[in-house]
């Protein structure tokens, strides 16, 4: 496979600890699809999911190029410069610095937080944090509940209530600590590393993050009642330290929808597209997440910097240097930064739309 042309990845599923993933099975056209321990699609990954209790199943989560038994780490590791760009070499090295997935929640996930950068070094050793963002895609109605998400601490949470919550399990007040906020397709939510937060059941989004699978769950059992191993809640740093993960300054309700919900901004206009940012790097340096709504033909410059593709509907076709491949509903690419420019072209009565993801800022 050549680095100058966009690269199609297989599919890659990651076994979680809530259920979820038939409105995932849709994208790709499977319409009698179950939720199952499946809920995630990752894209564009080079990172492997942690499990407790699947440590055998060493490439789950991986993506790899389709026909092939090449994972997409080995692709970039054979020739990073073409693959990332020298300058994203130089500065983060020969890894993407992001991860992607597409989360359908059939249930409520368990409360949890993720390390920030400082944290990440201090407790784990890696230079990546998980701040992550959700853009909401949309949702179903379980059990006549509307669909939503819990995100920050409320004022005046301290860590001592927090460790009592846990150590006695009490998710009433777990839950009731963060703010919950009702959600609807097109919102975007940015959760920085050490902001406790949930997804809520019904939830159909798209996550960009950091590439790492830190999780620290402060629920020993899930909603559908599947016990969470000591090692699932403190990812090996014990409970102790768990509890430095969290970010305890509380904020109010409507200071933390004006800090976490992102308005999008359209970025360019044609008769055949529209270019919309959803998270920009002026909100976190971590990543950015754009989305193209496509009628017709629409050309795509890269200026030489790598990024990924995920069709979420439609057909068509990408048009390269040397390639014209098919895409449909579901279809991820890598883009190498090798790459100077590409096409997207929608079927005619078949518009396309797709998210394009890129790494951290250089």
């Amino acid at each position: 496979m050549k680095y100058s042309d966009p690269v199609r990845l297989t599919s890659a599923r990651a076994w979680r600890t809530y259920t979820g993933g038939s409105k995932i099975d849709e994208i790709h056209g499977i319409l009698d699809g179950k939720d199952s321990h499946f809920p995630e699609e990752w894209i564009m990954s080079t990172v492997v999911a942690r499990n407790v209790g699947r440590e055998a199943y060493v490439h789950e989560g991986m993506s790899f190029l389709e026909n092939s038994q090449e994972s997409l780490r080995d692709f970039i590791a054979r020739s990073p410069a073409d693959a990332l760009g020298t300058g994203h070499v130089h500065s983060i090295g020969d890894t993407t610095g992001v991860l992607v997935k597409i989360i359908d929640a059939a249930e409520r996930l368990a409360v949890q937080v993720h390390p920030n950068k400082q944290k990440a070094k201090e407790l784990f050793h890696s230079q990546f944090g998980k701040t992550e963002c959700w853009h909401i895609l949309g949702g179903r109605n379980i059990g006549g509940q509307p669909y939503g998400i819990y995100m920050g601490f409320k004022e005046g949470i301290t860590r001592t209530e927090w460790e009592r919550c846990f150590y006695e399990q009490d998710i009433a007040a777990l839950l009731g600590h963060m703010h919950y906020f009702n959600v609807k397709p097109g919102e975007t939510y940015l959760i920085k590393g050490g902001v406790p937060h949930a997804i809520g059941q019904g939830c159909l989004l798209i996550e960009i993050q950091e590439p790492t699978d830190y999780t620290i769950r402060v629920e020993r059992t899930t909603p559908s009642g599947l016990s969470i191993p000591p090692e699932a809640c403190h990812q090996g740093i014990g409970f102790e330290h768990m509890f430095d993960c969290f970010d305890y300054d509380g904020i109010s309700r409507e200071e933390a929808y004006r800090r976490w919900c992102i308005p999008p901004k359209m970025l360019q206009q044609t008769n055949d597209s529209d270019r919309s940012l959803l998270v920009g790097y002026e909100d976190t340096t971590c990543f950015r997440l754009e989305r193209y709504d496509i009628t017709g033909r629409c050309d795509i410059h890269t200026n030489r910097v790598f990024c990924g593709l995920y069709i979420l509907s439609g057909s068509g076709r990408i048009i390269s240097e040397d390639y014209v491949q098919p895409v449909k509903s579901g279809d991820q690419f890598f883009i190498p930064a090798r790459c100077g420019a590409f096409t997207i072209e929608a079927e005619k009565d078949h518009p396309i739309s797709t998210f394009r993801f890129f790494g951290p800022k250089q």
